[in-house]
């Protein structure tokens, strides 16, 4: 598979690559992708669930051990559970934030849909997210899928990514501007 922008080139990324092309064969894109998205939230939510992810105390046995028990928890698909566990293995299960981001890059790109990083200082509800989606679609011209994050520094408001483009609508980002232009 033709990888621009040198995704294959790091360690994330090969193994994000590789989880991608398995998926595709598998014609499992979008199980995968649900897993992930499932995997993030758990990420994002659950202090345990990192710590067994992040943690060197954490041997490779009992860390493929918890993976497992969470993949069924929470109800992941076969390729990912494998994955987890392969990941456990190798002691790369600290790399699953990138992995997953990468993944989600491959497979909008494999869909012909372009990826929009968006962070905001509270979770987004469905409404919100499909309202945004919609914008974006106006704004560039083409479907987008959303890689969503929450960042509490922000206070409100967003900060979107597409490719090298960063709108920032936070609060954060018009204080600090405000403050700034009172010094001058």
């Amino acid at each position: 598979m033709e990888n621009s922008g040198g995704i294959q080139a790091s360690l994330s990324g090969r193994y994000a690559t590789a989880l991608f092309e398995l998926a595709r064969d598998a014609k499992a894109i979008e199980a995968v992708e649900a897993s992930l998205a499932t995997v993030r939230a758990a990420l994002d939510e659950s202090p345990e669930f990192k710590a067994l992810t992040t943690s060197p105390l954490i041997g490779r046995k009992d860390a493929g051990k918890g993976v497992a028990a969470a993949a069924g928890a929470m109800a992941l698909d076969a390729t990912t559970t494998k994955f987890l566990g392969v990941l456990a293995e190798n002691r790369r299960l600290a790399q699953l934030p990138a992995i997953i981001r990468t993944f989600r890059m491959l497979a909008t790109s494999y869909r012909g849909e372009t990826t929009a990083e968006v962070a905001s200082a509270h979770p987004l509800d469905a409404e919100q997210v499909d309202a945004l989606k919609a914008q974006l679609r106006t704004r560039i011209g083409r479907e987008v899928s959303v890689d969503l994050s929450v960042d509490p520094s922000l206070l409100g408001g967003l900060v979107v990514k597409i490719g090298s483009q960063m709108i920032d609508s936070s609060i954060k980002t018009r204080l600090n501007s405000l403050a700034h232009a009172m010094k001058g």
